[in-house]
């Protein structure tokens, strides 16, 4: 027999309390087409959370932090990674688990035990939280996430690039930022944040403030600004504007040396397969070699597995152009 409908005010997330409230019977909740994430909640649909696992990791934590704000206590927040990834930014793979969450309390709340959850205990001092822009729900502030995530990675350019992607001052290639471009969080905050007291990880948090710029668009712009800077080479500007002779703009380059003519694009995987973007990478490129710029292409393999060869074109790029 397949189960009875449910009413649609509900929607496809609910509380069981909720449902009964609307008059949906015990047995109803109990059926195979709803899966139960955290207890006192319900999620509908044929696969249920099982089906929401299989997508992107990123896509799964925000499902699933959708379904426990159902049921969140009022003194409750997301907090680590899952608040990186609902803020938007860069982690690891091997860092999001998707089949959990984590929620903080301030003290002397206790922290929240629950299947699915990864209960923390923070203190006010060392810890801001906020609302999500979107949802509503409370989770860490960007500064008080990138201090609470920096212990769980594994390299110190990790550290950084999540830094950046905090600060990143978001404009229009070719125009400055406008007064309503505006970065997560301030160098000055997550200074802050790190001046704000002992935590875990305050060592990393202290070796990555200098490092962090607000220029870089993405993780890999990070590692490769880290990975040529530790290897002697001067440090290559970010997000850099290159006009023509008459004060054309031809294109915002990821990472240049303005004087040499030396720009390095990063190639992501949407630049392959993207037709239109493909298109339109042949064409600024071509614009930049007819106006004496060398253009060195980058790939995930090249900063991830192959680094000392990624130097190795740079520095010979250098040496041509001077």
């Amino acid at each position: 027999m397949r189960p009875s409908l449910l009413p649609p005010a509900l929607g496809p997330t609910f509380t069981t309390l909720r449902a009964l409230d609307a008059g949906v019977p015990p047995s109803r909740l109990r059926a195979g087409d709803l899966a139960s994430p955290f207890h006192g909640v319900r999620v509908l649909g044929s696969s249920g959370v099982e089906a929401v696992r299989l997508r992107a990791r990123e896509r799964d934590i925000a499902s699933l932090a959708r379904a426990y704000a159902e049921r969140m206590g009022r003194h409750e927040f997301f907090s680590h990674v899952t608040a990186a990834v609902l803020w938007d930014l860069p982690l690891p793979w091997a860092v999001i688990d998707p089949g959990v969450l984590h929620v903080s309390v301030l003290a002397p709340k206790r922290a929240p035990r629950s299947r699915g959850i990864v209960g923390h205990q923070a203190r006010a001092t060392t810890t801001a939280v906020g609302r999500h822009p979107e949802f509503g729900w409370h989770l860490s502030s960007p500064a008080s996430t990138w201090a609470s995530v920096a212990p769980m990675l594994s390299h110190p350019y990790d550290v950084v690039a999540l830094a950046d992607a905090i600060a990143r001052i978001p404009r229009m290639p070719g125009l400055s930022p406008r007064p309503s471009d505006r970065s997560l969080a301030t160098l000055e905050e997550l200074e802050a944040c790190v001046r704000a007291g002992r935590r875990i990880g305050i060592e990393g948090l202290r070796a990555a403030l200098p490092l962090v710029r607000t220029g870089s668009s993405s993780r890999p712009e990070t590692w490769t600004r880290l990975i040529l800077v530790d290897a002697g080479l001067p440090e290559p500007i970010l997000d850099h504007d290159v006009f023509d002779e008459y004060g054309t703009f031809l294109a915002c380059v990821d990472l240049a040396y303005p004087a040499l003519r030396i720009a390095i694009e990063y190639e992501g995987d949407h630049h392959r397969v993207d037709p239109v973007q493909w298109a339109h990478d042949v064409d600024r490129i071509e614009g930049l070699t007819e106006h004496g710029w060398r253009v060195i292409r980058v790939t995930k393999a090249l900063v991830f597995r192959h680094p000392s060869e990624l130097v190795r074109r740079v520095r010979a790029a250098r040496a041509a152009a001077a």
